[in-house]
């Protein structure tokens, strides 16, 4: 793969790595579920923006069926409607797996910029298969939570691809 001008090498993301950070997502929801302000419509996805970013960074590993696995995790947890967060997780991931090579080419701000549709698109599909179960409206807060996570990008950009980029040790036929 051809490297924009400055880019650092990564060393290859760990899958133990991948999965943990997956599921310290899922426990980041449930605690925000369970936190102070509840189920708050304007609260960020934090799986949404962990698993966005895992399968743009790594397609092969993290599939629209890991998608579809931790979005019926986040049903169970809520206890809503069975399969809207699966159904929204898959839709993001479908995406986001679609535009994967092309968002990579981009600084990290301009991918927020462009992952904010994503997540907009999931929210809105969550919104509607609530509101066709009978739920009710959240409120017009809901516009906000896109806002928040593709706030959260830069963020999570950091610390997820920190792992990937400490020092290799150097060696005499290794000039990397």
């Amino acid at each position: 793969m051809i490297m924009r001008p400055g880019q650092q090498l990564l060393l290859p993301a760990r899958p133990w790595f991948i999965w943990s950070s997956l599921v310290a997502g899922l426990l980041l929801n449930m605690l925000e579920n369970m936190g102070l302000w509840g189920r708050a419509a304007w609260s960020p996805d934090v799986l949404a923006v962990v698993l966005v970013f895992w399968t743009v960074h790594q397609p092969l590993r993290v599939s629209i069926g890991a998608a579809f696995v931790f979005g019926l995790l986040m049903d169970a947890h809520q206890g809503g409607l069975l399969g809207q967060h699966a159904m929204s997780y898959t839709i993001l991931s479908f995406f986001a797996i679609t535009m994967h090579r092309r968002l990579l080419w981009f600084t990290v701000p301009s991918q927020a910029a462009q992952v904010f549709p994503l997540f907009a698109a999931a929210h809105g599909v969550e919104l509607v298969l609530r509101m066709l179960g009978g739920g009710t409206f959240p409120g017009w807060w809901v516009v906000l939570a896109p806002l928040i996570e593709s706030l959260l990008w830069p963020v999570a950009s950091v610390l997820l691809l920190a792992p990937q980029r400490r020092a290799p040790n150097p060696d005499a036929n290794r000039p990397l």
